[in-house]
């Protein structure tokens, strides 16, 4: 089979749908607030109708029934925590982990004697199909395999008769039913401020991020629905400001203008292979043997690893994919490592300008906190920011929707991950080891990080804190407490390196 004819398959598996969604929705701030709801839910009918299901489940979820599972091995936890799977081989996927509550050293329930007075949300898009690019190469992979294996021996003999029909760039049902029951579990949360006000939401414009919001504003609305003491009438849909990726756009929440970065050195990828030549090779000498006439390399193995999580987000109730069984539990450590290094190296503290392209989305949190007009001359839209309908300063919540690489520059740019030292690429490194950093800790498939503001007994000055996917980070350069917060002004000044335009001035020399 020709390449051609490979993607004329794959865009034949996903005919019908876009890969991208980069426009503002028509008329924005220009129709009246109810027109434009009616229009945003009409536009959104069959993704409503895609989560209905997903729903029920929340519903359910909500009043605290159980679900049964006859093996827990291979199933996800569709409501306690948020669409988490199980067994734990699943947190070792780098990235392409489904979303996971990550241990956190320090209680990250709401502090005794504290309430919150503000909630920030960004979280990655839901569980999706593979890239069109990606799609691509293993679609090639298994035709070479079919085409030239020659024996497969019993663990491998399914492999003989599969065949790849993986979509591409687009949410899977399982990563719809992820947003559900993440804003679900964002209101349960937040609840005593969720139910008298409705979030504000903006989204990176690629399609998969849109619906993700969505998404993820259903199952806040439904989780208002269940609680007796929300106050009414709730203005649901909330209607989303979509932030357009296209060159020449600035998007605090997919960054694109920075030309140095996008066209400069990849260095996330010089630093996995480097690994992959450390790590894989007794790897690939074990597949071979057991796929006759293969001979895979090094980066067809890290590519046969992939469909593992893919497979297995692809179905529904995220049952293992037959694939994961290919490979030991230490084998996954390695691939986890393997997809850390990518992010730590290419898009935060590792990259030369990876964290400078987070700067923009941080000065926006920076006027957020304090309700000030966002100071910045990076990322963010000045149009948009200046005004209080597309950026508005006296909402307590807010959700913002990304990528996880876009994530990973935002989390270098607050400082996050600080306290890690730069990653061998030739040994492992386990996330205790790396001071809580790694791939499938930070950004996993529906991710999210928590900023929360807070007013304690007995302290004038509120606090800050930050969680990602439930693990308190402590903060950095702000006389942080034991409870991983600082003083909101002493926090805004420890984001100096932000607040000064990191290292924009490199972005075009």
């Amino acid at each position: 089979m020709t390449l051609s004819e490979i993607k004329n398959r794959i865009t034949s598996l996903v005919s019908g749908k876009q890969f991208s969604y980069s426009a503002l929705p028509e008329n924005v701030g220009q129709e009246e607030p109810r027109k434009r709801a009616v229009s945003w839910a009409e536009r959104h009918k069959s993704l409503l109708r895609l989560t209905g299901v997903a729903l029920l489940f929340a519903i359910v979820g909500i009043f605290g029934i159980n679900f049964t599972r006859t093996n827990k091995k291979h199933y996800c936890d569709h409501v306690k925590s948020g669409f988490q799977c199980e067994p734990a081989v699943s947190h070792s996927w780098g990235q392409y982990s489904p979303y996971f509550s990550v241990p956190s050293e320090i209680p990250n329930g709401i502090p005794k004697g504290c309430e919150l007075t503000f909630a920030q949300v960004l979280s990655r898009h839901g569980a999706r199909d593979p890239t069109l690019g990606k799609s691509l190469l293993y679609a090639i992979l298994f035709e070479q395999i079919h085409n030239n294996v020659t024996d497969y021996s019993k663990q491998y003999s399914f492999i003989k008769d599969y065949k790849y029909s993986l979509g591409a760039d687009e949410l899977t049902v399982f990563g719809q039913q992820q947003l559900v029951y993440s804003g679900i579990n964002f209101y349960q949360r937040y609840e005593k401020l969720a139910r008298n006000v409705s979030p504000f939401v903006r989204t990176a414009g690629q399609k998969r991020v849109v619906d993700s919001a969505v998404n993820w504003t259903q199952g806040f609305h439904q989780a208002r629905l269940a609680d007796k003491k929300a106050k009414f009438p709730d203005a649901y849909p909330y209607e989303p400001v979509i932030l357009p990726e296209v060159e020449g756009f600035n998007n605090t929440l997919s960054p694109m203008t920075c030309t140095a970065f996008n066209e400069g050195p990849d260095t996330g990828n010089e630093a996995q292979t480097i690994w992959v030549d450390t790590f894989v090779p007794p790897i690939a000498e074990r597949v071979n043997k057991n796929l006759i006439g293969a001979n895979l390399t090094n980066h067809d193995i890290i590519h046969l690893m992939d469909i593992c999580p893919f497979e297995t987000v692809a179905n529904k109730d995220g049952h293992l994919s037959p694939f994961c069984d290919l490979f030991t539990e230490d084998e996954w450590h390695g691939f986890d490592y393997y997809q850390t290094l990518g992010k730590w190296y290419g898009y935060t503290n590792g990259s030369p300008l990876g964290p400078t392209q987070g700067v923009g989305f941080v000065n926006e949190l920076v006027a957020r906190l304090t309700g000030q007009p966002v100071v910045d001359a990076t990322t963010t839209n000045s149009t948009l920011d200046k005004s209080r309908k597309s950026f508005p300063l006296d909402s307590v919540l807010y959700a913002d929707f990304s990528h996880d690489n876009d994530m990973s520059g935002m989390f270098g740019a607050l400082g996050l991950y600080n306290a890690t030292e730069p990653l061998s690429n030739t040994t492992k490194a386990s996330p205790k080891k790396t001071k809580g950093y790694a791939a499938s800790w930070a950004v996993p498939f529906a991710a999210r990080m928590y900023v929360e503001k807070m007013q304690c007994d007995g302290v004038e000055e509120e606090f800050v804190r930050v969680l990602v996917n439930d693990r308190v980070i402590p903060l950095q350069n702000c006389d942080v407490d034991a409870l991983g917060r600082c003083t909101l002004s002493k926090y805004v000044d420890s984001l100096s390196f932000a607040r000064q335009g990191g290292h924009w001035d490199k972005c075009y020399e």
